[in-house]
């Protein structure tokens, strides 16, 4: 079998020279290093090794070149070689280049020049660069087709689930030439949305279990035990799953529908550490998940869990669709959901014109359209600022008297200065209509009633924690949050199946072993930092626990 290709290009023919050579000393046993001192010359040897099928695993382009600079390069090489790692070279001064371009070419690393010496500075780099190209799988997949109707929620829900899990697809009109076509050939009374695969097999209205299988998503445990659980795949989950899986803990993540969690609906998270220019959510979850990976962490999607039961020393889950596996400890990471509008009218249009959450799915098909966004906190100004760029005009209806409270200044001042978007303070919705998806919206403004023509509308509204599945087992709040560590204690009583002269854990619920971190926990800071953080904790906390056992 060839050997798989290292690129680099510089147009510094000295620096070109001893990117090679360094490469060469340390990779040239086991990959073929290709040199290029031009951007043109570079494309044209990537598309060559792209026609003749050789394997690209990192390319690192400078990013001072005359041509094209080299976050262009990546750029166009990304479109031949989507798994190849991609490193830019880059002196100090342009080092804000380089942190830009992380998120416009997904950058895996920059590196400064010079790199003297490499055994310090440059081989530890491109080490951690080829060891997690091997470890990513590289089969490539022919995209998936999806055929249905523009206002069905079974077939808003079938994209979002493949969007949200990254998986490619098409999306077609049942009435377009194309999609009449396989509508006809998968057979009389074909019940849509039809999904068809890379190998022609045709799915009929497919539940999420059986999409997740079609598109090579691991739905089956390995084991029936595990040394932890982490019931839940946003931020906190993501993160207790990197960190348990990276420090030996035989990690398996069961997440009910995509990871990333409500964090991985956001169009761009500007306020988290280490992205000065923003993250998307999806972009945040999919590296978590492929670290996770990397570590070994086992990531079980589409799967509900309905059950928690402890059993001696081991705690088991159960799922929805039967089985259960078990394990030393348990995190309960579930989140949390958007609260429902209860205005009369909207429920029969959920997916067919309102939407929970950013639903970033369905942005381009708001182009040139008005659309309304309602809630006050982050997500809602982060889907503002977003769906701007599509909509002709973006209202985000508030029923407080102004943002400051409940929003981040910096959120705020963006949607001052973007001309088409219009804050409605003291405004809510107590109605909706219209014939097979969202037509009309109802508006209370101070007391006033009014009627606006509205097809798109994304609700942005409190949170409820998705706990109900807990029954008796763990102890809760009022509004269904776990209570952890000191909560469970104040006012000195003791919860049910707490054991005697034993103190809990910070973030340790009622039932010893199993223990909550993230939004679903009582008194958390509902933010992205705050629950990577906790689920890192948990993890820690796990570690004592089971040294105590």
């Amino acid at each position: 079998m060839d050997k798989p290709v290292i690129v680099t290009v510089d147009d510094d023919p000295g620096v070109s020279r001893a990117v090679a050579r360094d490469l060469r000393r340390r990779y040239g046993q086991e990959y073929r290093i290709v040199r290029a001192e031009t951007a043109r010359d570079g494309i044209e040897a990537v598309k060559e090794m792209r026609l003749r099928g050789d394997d690209v695993a990192a390319i690192l382009a400078d990013y001072r070149m005359p041509q094209m600079n080299g976050v262009q390069f990546l750029e166009a090489a990304m479109d031949m070689y989507p798994y190849a790692r991609r490193v830019l070279l880059t002196a100090y001064a342009d080092t804000d280049a380089a942190i830009q371009a992380i998120n416009v070419v997904d950058l895996d690393h920059y590196l400064l020049k010079p790199w003297d010496p490499p055994e310090e500075k440059f081989y530890p780099v491109i080490d951690g660069q080829l060891d997690a190209w091997l470890r990513t799988e590289r089969i490539e997949r022919t995209e998936l087709r999806v055929v249905g109707d523009r206002w069905s929620a079974q077939s808003y829900q079938v994209r979002d689930f493949l969007a949200r899990n990254h998986v490619p697809y098409q999306w077609m009109l049942a009435e377009d030439p194309e999609g009449a076509q396989l509508v006809k050939a998968a057979g009389e009374g074909c019940h849509l949305p039809l999904v068809v695969t890379s190998d022609g097999t045709t799915l009929e209205s497919p539940d999420q279990a059986t999409l997740a299988t079609a598109v090579g998503l691991s739905t089956t445990p390995a084991t029936d035990f595990y040394d932890l659980i982490v019931v839940g795949g946003g931020p906190a989950g993501l993160g207790a799953a990197v960190y348990g899986a990276s420090e030996g803990l035989r990690t398996v993540l069961v997440e009910a529908h995509a990871s990333g969690g409500q964090a991985g609906q956001s169009s761009r998270i500007e306020n988290y550490l280490g992205f000065p220019d923003g993250v998307s959510g999806q972009q945040l979850a999919d590296r978590a998940r492929r670290q996770a990976l990397k570590f070994g962490a086992e990531l079980l999607a589409a799967r509900k869990v309905t059950l928690l039961e402890p059993r001696g020393q081991a705690r088991v889950i159960g799922f929805r669709d039967g089985g259960e596996i078990a394990a030393h400890a348990v995190i309960l990471a579930t989140g949390v959901t958007y609260r429902r509008l209860e205005a009369p009218g909207l429920d029969e249009f959920v997916g067919r014109g309102v939407f929970y959450g950013a639903a970033l799915t369905e942005a381009p098909a708001c182009a040139d359209t008005e659309v309304y966004i309602v809630g006050a906190a982050n997500s809602a100004g982060q889907a503002a600022v977003y769906l701007a760029g599509f909509a002709s005009k973006v209202h985000l209806l508030v029923r407080s008297d102004g943002l400051e409270k409940s929003m981040s200044h910096y959120l705020i001042e963006q949607i001052a200065a973007i001309p088409n978007i219009e804050v409605h303070l003291q405004t809510e919705v107590v109605g909706g209509g219209g014939t097979g998806h969202l037509e009309r919206l109802t508006l209370s403004a101070k007391g006033e009633e009014r009627t606006v023509d509205a097809q798109w509308m994304f609700v942005f509204i409190g949170a409820e924690p998705f706990t109900s599945w807990l029954g008796e087992t763990v102890e809760r709040d009022a509004r269904g949050f776990v209570l952890t560590g000191p909560d469970l204690v104040q006012g000195g009583k003791r919860p049910r199946n707490w054991p005697l002269r034993r103190e809990p854990y910070y973030l340790e619920t009622n039932v010893p072993g199993v223990f909550a971190a993230g939004d679903v926990r009582a008194e958390s800071i509902k933010r992205v930092a705050s629950a990577v953080g906790e689920g890192a904790m948990a993890v820690a906390l796990v570690h004592r626990y089971l040294e105590k056992q």
